[in-house]
């Protein structure tokens, strides 16, 4: 029960990681209320040679300026001018990879999920796709980008939950047409959402 350590984010390998943060749990914290849920899908990007990138071919915008950080902060963006999504940026300082969370199994403050999203109660794909994951944690890119991970705001823990590689899938990542070749790297990684963590 302690928070992932500063090493854990500069490994080198994104795609490794990716994995690796199945079965973390992602927390936030909201006034006093705390709210969390096991990560079980994920997708890796791997920086400047990544055509499904922002920061493909060395792309350095406002945006995407917290991708270039040192390992273990977070990478929050609009897609669509609508929906937050939450990346943990990786590796070393001006290499901007980051991993996706696309996923996760509410454990903590489940009320307050619920409520977030409007929702009576835990049911199939209400924390499944990066904007519900953001919409039920209470995730947005004016207050989560650029987070420490290891502060008291945003934070992945790991509890010890280790999942058995056979519940494990990897395949392409999803609505990354516009990345080529690239679209059809095996970059995702996702538990069944009927296994039970």
């Amino acid at each position: 029960m302690s928070k992932l350590p500063k090493d854990f984010y500069l490994q080198v390998d994104v795609v490794s990681l990716s994995k690796q943060l199945l079965g973390k749990i992602l927390f936030t914290k909201e006034g006093k209320t705390i709210t969390a849920g096991i990560i079980t899908e994920t997708e890796a990007y791997a920086g400047e040679i990544d055509k499904a990138s922002h920061a493909f071919g060395g792309r350095r915008t406002s945006r995407t300026e917290t991708m270039y950080a040192e390992g273990g902060i977070s990478y929050v963006y609009l897609c669509y001018g609508m929906y937050s999504l939450f990346n943990v940026v990786t590796n070393q300082k001006d290499i901007p990879h980051a991993v996706l969370v696309r996923a996760i199994q509410p454990i903590e403050g489940i009320e307050k999920i619920l409520q977030r999203r409007k929702s009576e109660k835990l049911k199939k794909g209400l924390t499944t796709g990066p904007g519900k994951v953001s919409l039920a944690l209470g995730i947005n890119f004016r207050s989560h980008n650029a987070q420490n991970l290891s502060g008291n705001k945003i934070w992945i823990e790991d509890r010890g939950i280790i999942i058995p590689e056979r519940l494990i899938n990897k395949g392409p990542r999803i609505g990354v047409d516009y990345a080529g070749e690239d679209a059809k790297l095996p970059y995702r990684f996702w538990v069944n959402e009927k296994e039970n963590i």
